[in-house]
């Protein structure tokens, strides 16, 4: 079916495409800020003070883990104040807590400095859920599927990124002066929001509704349902593998290539999702966002079951490549479902839930694998993980018809 030309202009009118390109930006800089420290940050608690061998792992899981879940529990909060405030102004925030937050890690003294200030980055950031919810709300509603998968690919370019330089800069000008840099780009990136960012008006209405009335104003809440429960999926199919990955490739290949394949794993479920993103985002904005998710939940299924049977690390690695091909559509089109799903004015705060909800992912899916793999086995998780992408793919395909 042809475009309209009406339909052509409000695709191509407005700012829309040059707030995509500075979002992009600064969430790849915000997330490569918050996961640069893996590869050295044990050595920087050690640095601290910390001296005995299992308090160092205690401590850096305690550190990283403050951020996501700070960020976990505000989400939903600078959704609403996004709906009523401007959106734009929550990334402006965002990103100077962020710039700020970032420059004070360099400068901690003990270790527990570096926690409060690692949950003070997660309290203050939300560069990237802030743009998603701005473009999703900003962007036509004919190109939001492309707009969110080049978004989601920027999020998790920055994922891949940031422990690569983590793992090279620290050598080379020191872990302090590593956060006071990190700390200086994204005050680029604050530039680049407060300039370059122009966000449309929103309806009066917007500006002076209750927050706690959010809920009320979705006509059907099923579609909002399923599809924060999909995003709970999504990150627990990414992350069940975490804990196990290393112990589960040890008995694939020889010891002394034992991190390498275990790190080309984790990544190869990153590249995938990177380079299928925008284009499972064109596609859903043609044939539909849900049949996309639907779609995507079933291959990842199926991909799962002979990732359970590897006789050899790189088929491990191909098998993890093609079904981060296949989750790569499903953050945009989640986006995309809620979007076309609820009233403009509480965009914001339903998006902030959905965020949430994948921060729950990113909790359950580690410690559900960590567990299952210990107490039952390691390809349990893989077989596990299967039957809730099956089930998710389901509940999606039985909600979309009833609808």
């Amino acid at each position: 079916m042809h475009a309209t030309s009406g339909q052509v202009a409000e695709v191509n009118a407005g700012p829309w495409k040059r707030n995509l390109i500075v979002c992009v930006f600064g969430s790849f800089t915000t997330i490569v800020a918050m996961t640069l420290l893996l590869p050295f940050l044990p050595l920087y608690v050690e640095q601290l003070g910390v001296t005995n061998h299992a308090a160092i792992v205690q401590w850096s899981g305690i550190a990283y883990g403050a951020t996501f879940f700070t960020a976990a529990l505000t989400a939903p909060l600078w959704g609403q104040l996004g709906d009523r405030y401007g959106r734009k102004l929550m990334l402006i925030r965002a990103s100077l807590g962020m710039a700020v937050a970032m420059s004070l890690i360099g400068m901690a003294h003990n270790v527990w400095e570096l926690v409060g200030l690692r949950l003070l980055a997660g309290l203050l950031g939300g560069y990237a859920s802030g743009s998603m919810i701005l473009v999703a709300a900003q962007t036509p509603k004919a190109r939001s599927g492309w707009a969110l998968g080049v978004l989601s690919s920027g999020i998790m370019a920055g994922n891949v990124v940031g422990p690569l330089i983590g793992g090279s800069l620290p050598p080379l000008i020191g872990i302090r002066a590593t956060f006071l840099l990190a700390g200086a780009v994204i005050f680029v990136t604050f530039l680049g929001t407060t300039f370059l960012i122009h966000e449309e008006k929103r309806p009066p209405q917007a500006k002076h509704r209750k927050s706690r009335g959010a809920w009320s104003l979705i006509p059907d809440k099923r579609p909002v349902m399923v599809m924060l429960a999909t995003g709970v999926l999504l990150m627990v199919a990414n992350m069940s593998i975490e804990p196990i990955i290393t112990v589960y490739v040890a008995q694939l290949v020889q010891a002394p290539q034992v991190t390498l394949y275990a790190g080309l794993a984790m990544s190869a479920g990153a590249l995938g999702s990177i380079l299928s993103s925008s284009q499972l985002g064109k596609l859903a904005d043609r044939i539909g966002h849900w049949t996309v998710i639907i779609i995507c939940l079933a291959i990842s299924a199926v991909l799962l079951i002979p990732q359970a049977f590897v006789i050899n690390g790189w088929q491990l690695i191909v098998l993890r490549f093609l079904m981060g091909l296949a989750l790569g559509g499903l953050l945009p089109c989640i986006a995309s479902v809620i979007r076309h799903n609820v009233p403009e004015t509480i965009a914001g705060s339903i998006l902030g839930y959905s965020i949430s909800a994948q921060y729950v992912g990113q909790v359950i899916g580690p410690l559900g694998g960590g567990f299952v793999g210990g107490h039952i086995g390691m390809r349990a998780v893989f077989l596990g993980t299967s039957a809730l992408m099956a089930a998710g793919a389901i509940g999606n395909f039985l909600a979309e018809k009833s609808r």
